[in-house]
């Protein structure tokens, strides 16, 4: 008892310093058990005043089970081989781990090891790969080691409710392609799961971009997929791919659109029920609308060459032209609005970039 008394002396002479300077006393009680062994009694004692002096606190990592510790960033980096299995079928979490490792690439590392061990994607509410889309719809794949793309992979193809507009946007990005991770496009192709008769959005509006002039667009072409089919509405929170290629002054993109959905250069319907369409030439003026606003002037004169209307009237204002409307905004393409046809710029490729080319009317 005399040696228990010591240790107890000793440790309130430790911590009653560190609570009246307002030190960090957890780590000196942590410090100061060094000499004790985690089963003799000054160390519970140390452990108790130290649950103690940090109630309210996040749980401490040592009281988190293996799947809660390898989830949470500030437990530290993952170790291999430290999952263990009980915990993933009873993870103590709101959502399903194979949800966060997904979503977040900063626990990518964790992902082979938890599907080595038991961990389903049936056991989430809908598929892990349609929250890591929505939270970035182009992630940095490249940076993810071989058993992490070949467990995305499999995830995809495992799971046919990862058959959805926004994880075909963010599987055909550039990222995902420079990683090899389209081939699940082309898998789900060859299975039928992208059957146009079945499935329940229009691929072409989910493409990225990039991807619509290739020979795996083009086999799609052939098998019924259509332009304006990608134009409808879909289950998603990744913009329409007509929008996406506008906003991000896509030029080869629009002019695959165009050429076969021409009246998108004046209208475009909406994707959702009891809703007016819109109109890109009005859309563009919008500040902050194009990603590269420095690419306004070319775009309107790519519209307006394409057979978009200054005068046409808006939807959500029959009063109102785009020019009115224009003029509304104080937009510096009043001029060129204002400018009769045979005076405005048309809009050409040449050379794989896009020039505009002022229009000199006829003598």
């Amino acid at each position: 008892m005399t040696r228990l008394l010591q240790h107890a002396v000793c440790l309130i002479a430790i911590v009653a310093p560190a609570l009246l300077a307002g030190c960090s006393a957890p780590a000196l009680l942590v410090g100061a058990a060094g000499v004790a062994t985690d089963t003799s009694v000054p160390w519970a004692i140390v452990k108790h005043m130290h649950d103690k002096i940090t109630e309210g606190d996040p749980v401490s990592c040592h009281k988190l089970n293996s799947v809660q510790r390898a989830l949470n960033a500030r437990c530290g980096a993952f170790e291999a081989g430290s999952l263990d299995a009980k915990d993933i079928a009873k993870s103590g979490l709101q959502v399903c781990p194979l949800a966060v490792a997904v979503r977040e690439p900063r626990f990518w590392p964790v992902l082979p090891e938890l599907l080595d061990k038991g961990a389903q994607p049936e056991a989430c509410a809908d598929s892990p790969l349609i929250g890591l889309a929505q939270a970035d719809a182009c992630p940095d794949f490249e940076k993810a080691s071989a058993p992490v793309l070949r467990s995305l992979s499999w995830l995809a193809e495992a799971d046919a409710r990862a058959v959805r507009h926004d994880v075909v946007r963010m599987l055909s990005c550039p990222n995902a392609r420079r990683a090899g991770l389209d081939r699940v496009l082309a898998a789900w192709d060859a299975a039928g799961a992208l059957n146009p008769d079945l499935l329940g959005f229009g691929v072409f509006g989910a493409l990225h971009p990039d991807m619509l002039d290739t020979p795996f667009a083009r086999r799609l072409e052939a098998e019924g997929h259509t332009a304006r089919a990608g134009l409808g509405a879909y289950d998603g929170q990744l913009r329409p791919g007509f929008e996406e290629a506008l906003r991000t002054s896509q030029w080869a993109a629009l002019d695959w659109w165009l050429a076969r959905a021409p009246e998108l250069a004046r209208s475009v319907p909406p994707t959702q029920g009891n809703r007016q369409p819109w109109l890109p030439l009005a859309r563009v003026l919008v500040p902050n609308f194009l990603a590269d606003p420095a690419t306004q002037g070319q775009m309107v004169g790519y519209l307006l060459a394409h057979g978009a209307s200054p005068r046409q009237r808006l939807p959500f204002d029959a009063s109102q032209s785009i020019l009115a409307y224009a003029r509304t905004l104080k937009s510096p393409m009043v001029a060129l609005l204002e400018a009769p046809p045979e005076a405005q710029p048309a809009a050409r490729l040449a050379g794989g970039a896009t020039t505009l080319i002022p229009v000199v009317a006829a003598a």
